[in-house]
């Protein structure tokens, strides 16, 4: 029978294996633990250095581990024949005939701490995260091929269970995931349809009156928005994304197709203006001779550019630079005629604030007559001195004469009322009527006094003196 160094053996390789095999895949926490086989149980081998063996994994020993302990996870038969205990069966795994039952047990231990640490890194990365249940449950399917009827000496029930309970897991992650799957998609529906309608709704607009420098903006922002959506959002069901890519695309080669036409008839415009505005650029300068007087014909002209229309920013400004600087010439001109003329007015102002100041002593005058003859000589020379510039000037010292001219007029007015004959004769009459009237109620008066009434009193009292009145107002 087998001594203990035989024993610790076996445990060294396997655990040295069993680490070989985690570092090729990446570092594991945990492997399986291997049963450790009585002294009694295995066959002799040489002594070798030996180092503590690490468990596989954190999961507990089956039950029929804890309850045979001691029972061996493989044996040996003498012709080198390899077997595995699974519950109460032993199926055998393969021949080792070159070596001695240790190593035999060892070759094949150590294929099992391979499959071990398969199943403990799936465990892993589903702990962590990161990586989709579907792609971890495929996998598990083929690591558990390799775990069936594998090649192997160890507990290889435990790693049926453990992939068992890990394909349980992943069956839940991967409901989650598909119905989370089916919820992005469907937002992801509603996103490019939402951009769809968008496009859509600028494809239907009047292209006459649509601002094409703003919507070829949105609709480029539109089909970036469309590549970021389909570069990182979830795939869409081929026939959903055919059908948004197909509105989205024919939508876009609307608008497009509208922007060229828009252009193009915008070019033909541009060029009629353009040309329109050359020709009354060139009549324009031609007017340069005619000083001021070509002002008129150049407003008219003027007039006829605001309906030409516009021939594109460039040549507009190029166009009205050259109008404006020949109208500007025009009105230089007239600029020039009036600077001249007010240096000419400036004696005539002169004259003309002299008058005025004589003017001052026309309503002192009390005989209306003499100060009409004073104004009239004034006005004739006032007349005499001719227009002055500028206007302004003109006109107010035109209202300061103006002015005492009415003051005259007012009281000629007067006089002419005063001196009437006609009036002088509807006045007399009304006088006399007046004086018949009051007359004829002072006597009204006296008989109402005599009756004591006095209601008949107050009446003839007011009514006399409302004729008093009337012909103090007539200077009777």
């Amino acid at each position: 029978m087998p001594d203990a160094a035989a024993v610790e053996t076996t445990e060294a390789v396997e655990t040295a294996e069993a680490s070989e095999s985690v570092e090729t895949a990446e570092p594991v926490q945990t492997t399986e633990p291997v049963e450790t086989i009585a002294p009694a149980a295995i066959p002799a081998a040489p002594a070798t250095p030996t180092a503590p063996a690490t468990p596989l994994t954190a999961h507990p020993a089956p039950a029929s581990v804890a309850r045979a302990p001691q029972e061996p996870w493989g044996r040996v038969e003498e012709d080198g024949t390899v077997s595995v205990r699974e519950g109460d069966q032993w199926r055998v795994v393969g021949q080792y005939p070159d070596g001695t039952s240790a190593e035999a047990l060892a070759y094949f231990e150590r294929k099992y701490a391979d499959l071990a640490s398969e199943v403990t890194l799936l465990e892993a990365r589903h702990r962590r995260g990161g990586a989709s249940a579907s792609d971890l449950r495929g996998a598990l399917k083929a690591v558990r091929e390799r775990v069936t009827g594998a090649s192997a000496v160890g507990d290889l029930v435990a790693l049926e269970t453990r992939l068992g309970a890990l394909d349980s897991a992943l069956s839940e992650a991967s409901a989650e995931e598909a119905q989370a799957h089916r919820e992005a998609v469907d937002a992801a529906i509603a996103e490019r349809t939402a951009l769809v309608e968008r496009i859509e709704a600028l494809a239907a607009r009047d292209p006459k009156s649509i601002q094409w420098k703003q919507t070829t903006a949105e609709v480029t922002s539109l089909f970036e928005q469309w590549q970021a959506h389909q570069a990182g959002g979830p795939r869409l069901p081929k026939n959903v994304g055919q059908q948004l890519w197909k509105r989205f695309r024919d939508a876009r080669a609307v608008l497009d197709r509208h922007r060229r036409e828009f252009y193009a008839g915008l070019d033909e415009t541009h060029k009629a203006a353009r040309d329109a505005k050359a020709a009354l650029v060139d009549r324009a300068e031609a007017l340069a001779p005619k000083g001021e007087d070509g002002i008129a014909a150049y407003r008219a002209l003027l007039d006829q550019w605001k309906t030409a229309g516009r021939a594109g920013k460039k040549a507009d400004d190029a166009l009205w630079a050259r109008f404006k600087a020949a109208g500007d010439a025009l009105y230089g001109a007239r600029a020039d005629r009036e600077h001249a003329d007010a240096e000419a007015s400036k004696e005539k102002i002169e004259a003309k604030k002299a008058l005025l100041a004589e003017a001052v002593t026309v309503p002192k005058e009390k005989d209306t007559a003499k100060a009409r003859a004073l104004l009239t000589g004034i006005q004739r020379r006032w007349d005499d001195i001719g227009r002055i510039f500028p206007r302004e000037a003109e006109r107010g010292l035109d209202d300061e004469l103006r002015k005492i001219e009415q003051g005259v007029k007012s009281r000629e007015d007067a006089d002419w009322k005063s001196n009437n004959p006609e009036t002088k004769a509807r006045q007399n009459d009304m006088t006399q009527q007046l004086h018949d009237a009051i007359a004829k109620l002072e006597e009204d008066l006296a008989a109402a006094v005599k009756t004591k009434d006095k209601s008949k009193i107050a009446k003839a009292e007011e009514a006399l003196e409302a004729r008093r009145t009337w012909l103090r107002a007539l200077g009777g």
